[in-house]
This record gives structure tokens, sequence and C-alpha cells, in this order.
């Protein structure tokens, strides 16, 4: 084989490849927006139903994974670069909490025992990291590497996270803005220093900041898809 034919080959598979992952995220994001929208109006408050699609989704992740041979570290599930990536984290997250909470307090909406109806995050630090784990996943080691075999790494695949963050939101402007904003930080960071444990750290207190300082009508009880207009 000549290295012209070796050439074209090689663009040919990774034609082939930046299509598939294209397909790989569309699957994904359709899903957890059918979810949000069509199996929540169906299904009501029947949280069975709800998780069925998006543990397919996960499967559909997890399989992914094996066959393009991603192992945990690949993905971010490490500590090796933990300070690194939370040194990166520190200043937008800093910036980002210092204009919240002038924000709140100059609307009298600070509070930082409010959570979601009236619980205090401080009963719940756990499972409000855990759950930016689980996002953050999705979004980083998921998304975010598909992206970056379709548009390599800088501003188109962080955008691309960013506005998937943004759309799994709708049609709630409060929590897309929030989330558009945090999805090109994170991406950003990931993309320098894959570490889904500083990013899901980050995911839970900025969360917190959030609902601590903008008036709870702002984000409407952080309802996203059918259920905002519940």
């Amino acid at each position: 084989m000549s290295t012209a034919e070796s050439h074209s080959e090689d663009q040919l598979g990774a034609a082939v490849d930046r299509s598939l992952a294209g397909w790989e995220i569309a699957s994904v994001i359709t899903t957890c927006v059918i979810a949000e929208w069509v199996i929540t109006a169906v299904a009501g408050g029947t949280m069975f139903l709800i998780a069925v699609p998006l543990l397919f989704a996960f499967a559909f992740m997890f399989w992914s994974h094996r066959l393009r041979g991603e192992s945990a570290r690949d993905l971010g599930f490490r500590l090796d670069n933990f300070v690194a990536a939370a040194r990166l984290l520190a200043l937008p997250m800093i910036v980002g909490s210092a204009l919240l909470i002038m924000l709140g307090y100059k609307n009298g909406s600070l509070d930082f025992l409010r959570w979601r109806g009236g619980q205090s995050i401080l009963g719940m630090p756990a499972l409000g990291i855990l759950w930016g784990l689980v996002q953050q996943y999705a979004l980083q080691g998921f998304i975010n590497r598909r992206a970056q075999l379709i548009f390599g790494r800088g501003a188109f695949s962080i955008l691309l996270v960013a506005l998937a963050f943004a759309a799994f939101h709708l049609p709630n402007p409060g929590l897309m803005v929030a989330t558009f904003v945090g999805g090109v930080v994170w991406a950003t960071v990931y993309q320098r220093t894959p570490n889904l444990l500083a990013l899901a750290l980050s995911h839970g207190i900025m969360t917190w900041i959030l609902i601590s300082t903008v008036p709870a009508s702002f984000l409407n009880g952080l309802r996203v898809g059918y259920k905002y207009f519940g």
C-alpha cells in the first residue's frame, strides 16, 4: 500500500470517527431531553419511568467508553491532578461567588442556609457533590471528549459542551444563563486538566452559592423541562 493510500484511509477513518462522535453526542442529549419533556409529562411524578431513559443514556456512555478503550483515569476519575484542576477553578469560582454574593446582598436575598424547599444544603453536602459528579461525568467525561474528536480542543468543543449544559435546563432562563457560564469554565478546565472530582466539588459549591444568593423567583425552584410549567 502506498503512502498516499494509507493517508487517505487514515483521513477516512478520522472522518468516520468524527461522525460517530457526533451521533453519540446527539443520542445522549436527545435521550435526556426526552426524559425531561416527554416522559415527565406522561409519567407525572413516577420517578421510575423518568429514570428509564436516563439509565439507557448512561449505559450507552459506558458501552461507548468500553468500545473506545477509555479508562476511568482517562475520563478524569483520578487524584493525581486534583490540585492542579482546583487551582484552575479557584479564580473563576472566587470571582463568580463574589459577584453573586454582592447581588444577593443588594437584593436582600442572601441566605446561605437556603436550599430546595428551605432545606439547608449543609445537611446534604454529599448529595450535592454527588449530583455534580454525575452531571460533570456526562458533560465532560463523555460530551466534552466526543466534542474534541469532532472539533479538537478549544473554543468550538467548549462552546458545544456549554450549549448542551444550558439546553438541559430549558426553558428556565436563570438556570440556562448560569449553566452556560459554568459550562464554559468547567469544559475549559477539563480540557486542560481532566479531573471530574474537582469539577464535582466546584459544581456543588457553586450551586450552593447560586441558590443562596439569587432570588428564588429567578430560579423558579430549579425546575426544568416540563416541570418548569408545573
